[in-house]
């Protein structure tokens, strides 16, 4: 039926695997294993719970790529993989802070902590 169709989609795009570049290798990463990605003078950044990877698309363009119900812009530097996010923890004027599977935090900006409070329904 169709909620069989739609998870069945929603599994295929979780499997898709990013070109990622650590020190003089090229790695592949599922989406599943990545945290967070983060842009940094230019550079964009993928974060996995061992360590981080170059990756050549802009924050801007895995908004377009990313499957929407599992990828969420946080601030404008970031994007977290909602599914990683062990914790969330309000901050000083309506900001959070996500904990995520590894123990890292995030910061998530009070203009994107509106929207990820009205998508989690809290």
């Amino acid at each position: 039926n169709e909620e069989v169709l739609s998870l069945k989609s929603h599994i295929n795009r979780f499997r898709v695997k990013l070109t990622a570049k650590r020190d003089h290798e090229m790695v592949f990463v599922e989406l599943s294993e990545v945290l967070y990605f983060e842009s940094v003078d230019n550079r964009t950044f993928l974060y996995t719970s061992d360590e981080g990877m170059e990756i050549k698309y802009r924050l801007y363009e895995l908004e377009e790529m990313l499957p929407p119900e599992d990828f969420f812009r946080i601030s404008k530097a970031q994007i977290v993989n909602i599914n990683r996010v062990k914790t969330l923890a309000p901050g000083f004027n309506r900001t959070l802070f996500a904990t995520m599977t590894n123990g890292e935090q995030v910061y998530i900006s009070r203009k994107y902590a509106v929207d990820l409070r009205r998508a989690l329904s809290i």
